[in-house]
């Protein structure tokens, strides 16, 4: 599949300076590949302004993507950039999770760095989604 870029609404000028880089690995075309692609794609349109690139990478047709990456689930979003590297595993219809899980925000649940609310101590940088 091919990478995707494309401009949202704006959430904030803190995220307008960085550049995301997202990869989606999914299997084929399932309901559940499809919707994991739609929520992402909604995530990114409303809350990073047109500032990522996102790939979708159909495990069945490029296996080795997927081997290199290491992907023992899907869907699985690995964000590249901004560093630090981070893996999403699971159903991709929980927003917030997708959004703590992009540094997009906070435990608390406001948008800002997850480290707003801990004061500069670091974040669990690894989350998990049941499905």
């Amino acid at each position: 599949m091919k990478a995707t870029k494309r401009p949202g609404r704006k959430h904030g000028a803190a995220r307008r300076d960085k550049q995301y880089v997202l990869r989606l690995y999914v299997t084929g075309l399932t309901p559940r590949s499809r919707k994991a692609v739609v929520n992402v794609q909604h995530v990114c349109e409303e809350y990073l302004q047109g500032h990522y690139q996102l790939e979708v990478v159909d495990i069945y047709q490029q296996p080795s993507l997927a081997k290199g990456e290491q992907i023992v689930a899907v869907p699985t979003l690995v964000k590249q950039l901004p560093m630090p590297l981070r893996r999403l595993i699971g159903d991709m219809s929980n927003k917030e999770r997708i959004l703590l899980g992009l540094d997009l925000q906070s435990r608390a649940g406001k948008s800002g760095s997850p480290q707003d609310e801990t004061k500069g101590k670091p974040q669990k940088k690894s989350l998990s989604f049941p499905g």
